[in-house]
């Protein structure tokens, strides 16, 4: 460890107390990666926070000693995100994990950021309440990383991504000073900049959620087709058709494989896709649009339909989809994941051409994707034991990418640029907009301190490091350009 960085430990050990801190080389190896397991590098030093002005402390510290730190929660992420840097500390809020209160009347709760995102629903249940937001990993995703993300979920298509459910964030900053960010403040919508800004513009401490009630009437079918193509055909004409389903999902074949042999969810045999469908609100209403979903389904070529009798039965059709991302293990040692979105009308094509690309590398993909709002989740496989298998499987990952831009979409929905992305973003934005992005950042962090090297692909004005601009931004004193 270099100098700094020791005396920095000595500094927070006399300070928090060596059982919130990590020096030891085996036990930081633990927090090497996130879930994406491509990208790995260990920390030089871990700290375990149990609270706001403990995390604001580590903050002021890094500060002073011009140490980058990294915030993570618990390390479910898909693209980078909460990668730790060699030369800095990794600030792990997972022992944060108190619901501080729960405001039925104002349906709101407030949580601290390790608290894990199904437990919040489980504490508001016997209300008659729940939180919308559910990624797949919602049994284990932490509300902080969800906020720094801006994490989805299956039922986004109808209830939006988490910062259509956040109302206020304790924030400390940059600098270690402690402050509010709120959607009912006056002036700049700093919490809808937080949000989704991948932990790069401070950590936040304290989180007030949006709670939802649990509706009338809940009703999931499974819907199996003899091609990918088929099933996206189907999502057009029920979306064309102006019904909005709280959840699309959609699986292919060789998902369908894995998650039969992880899970055994029993999906309909020799089905080349499965679509799930559910609809919720008042019992009339889903009730009509549950008729024309299935009619609508039998057109597009559904040769069987499930519809779940009661929550046993849903629980089971939405087994195999939560569990896709893990089943695939059983199918592949290793994979990428992706999840650039597509405009609904696309995805026949696009599904089409990534087939293509798969039989032309000899690199197999198997897709599982939101498929009411175009998100894609191909799962790229590979065998990390194979010379070359893995950069064979980066290209394959990048010309889906490459793809979705074509199409007018985008490289990520919700998993974050991190490290993983951060190579693509120039395919998408030019040189002004990153710079003004990263002016926006500058604001922040104007040190470059807060989880450097991500979402950005080179460093860029002030706010990387190393490598900061000489001279004036060609933008400074220039206002009316915003």
């Amino acid at each position: 460890m270099e100098p700094e960085l020791e005396a920095l430990a000595r500094r927070l050990n006399a300070s928090l107390g060596p059982e919130r801190i990590i020096t030891d080389p085996v036990r930081l190896r633990t927090y090497e990666c996130d879930g994406l397991t491509n990208h790995r590098c260990t920390p030089a030093l871990v700290v375990l926070p149990d609270t706001a002005e403990q995390v604001a402390a580590v903050v002021r510290e890094c500060a002073a000693a011009g140490v980058p730190y990294v915030a993570r929660g618990s390390g479910t992420g898909l693209s980078g995100g909460a990668l730790p840097r060699a030369d800095g500390v990794l600030i792990v809020t997972s022992r944060m994990r108190r619901i501080l209160e729960i405001d039925i009347p104002g349906q709101r709760a407030v949580v601290e950021p390790g608290v894990i995102n199904v437990d919040v629903t489980r504490a508001v249940r016997p209300y008659g309440y729940y939180f919308a937001p559910d990624p797949s990993s919602q049994q284990i995703c932490s509300v902080g990383g969800n906020v720094a993300e801006n994490s989805g979920g299956a039922h986004c298509l109808k209830y939006g991504f988490t910062a259509h459910h956040v109302l206020a964030c304790e924030v400390v900053t940059p600098d270690g000073e402690p402050v509010e960010l709120s959607a009912d403040g006056p002036g700049y919508d700093l919490l809808g900049v937080f949000v989704g800004a991948e932990g790069t513009l401070g950590i936040t401490t304290k989180i007030t959620v949006r709670l939802t009630r649990v509706p009338e009437t809940v009703q999931t079918l499974l819907a199996a087709f003899g091609s990918i193509e088929a099933g996206g055909t189907a999502v057009s004409a029920i979306i064309g058709a102006g019904v909005v389903p709280a959840a699309i999902e959609m699986m292919d074949a060789l998902s369908i494989e894995a998650a039969e042999a992880a899970v055994r969810c029993e999906y309909p045999p020799g089905a080349g896709a499965v679509l799930i469908v559910e609809l919720d609100g008042p019992a009339a209403e889903v009730a009509a649009q549950f008729a024309q979903v299935e009619r609508l389904c039998r057109d597009a070529g559904a040769f069987e339909i499930r519809v779940a009798a009661d929550d046993a039965e849903r629980a089971l059709i939405w087994t195999g989809r939560k569990s896709a991302f893990a089943a695939v293990g059983r199918i592949s040692p290793a994979y990428i994941v992706q999840d650039g979105v597509i405009p609904r009308t696309a995805l026949p094509q696009v599904l089409a051409r990534i087939d293509e690309l798969s039989a032309e590398s000899g690199v197999r993909v198997a897709n599982v994707f939101h498929a009411g709002d175009g998100n894609l989740h191909p799962l790229v496989l590979f065998d990390d034991a194979e010379e070359g298998a893995g950069a064979r499987a980066e290209e394959v990952s990048g010309a889906i990418l490459d793809l979705c831009i074509e199409h007018g979409g985008s490289i990520t929905g919700e998993h974050g640029v991190g490290v993983d992305k951060s190579r693509y973003m120039p395919r998408m934005f030019t040189d002004v907009d990153l710079d003004t992005m990263q002016m926006v950042r500058c604001g922040f962090d104007p040190k470059g301190l807060c989880n450097p090297g991500k979402v950005f692909p080179t460093p860029r004005l002030c706010g990387e490091v190393p490598g900061v601009r000489k001279g004036p931004h060609p933008f400074e004193g220039k206002a009316d350009l915003f």
